[in-house]
């Protein structure tokens, strides 16, 4: 799993109601996206807990550790990086454009 599908789930799964529509918000199958969650699970970055005042008592919520909070924060901070130092390229090739 690479960092940006990592950081993705890390930032939308707390959100979302479940499984179905975090799927759709990454835009990938359920049974992916259910891969990945398990997989994130086992590494200690996020919890899932049962709905307790829910009719349907398989539904769970995903909630983010303390070590899933720091590998948020991290990714992210890489992330910004990334796209900093892509914006410098391309700021220096637009710049060098111009001069011809």
């Amino acid at each position: 799993m690479n960092n940006e599908v990592l950081l993705k789930t890390l930032q939308h799964a707390p959100e979302e109601p479940n499984q179905r529509s975090l799927a759709q918000q990454l835009g990938f199958s359920l049974g992916k996206t259910n891969y990945i969650l398990k997989a994130i699970t086992e590494k200690g970055l996020l919890k899932a807990e049962r709905f307790v005042n829910s009719d349907n008592k398989l539904a769970y919520r995903y909630v983010l550790t303390p070590a899933g909070i720091q590998e948020r924060i991290s990714l992210t901070e890489k992330f910004i990086q990334r796209k900093k130092q892509e914006y410098e390229t391309l700021s220096q090739e637009l710049e060098q454009l111009r001069q011809l």
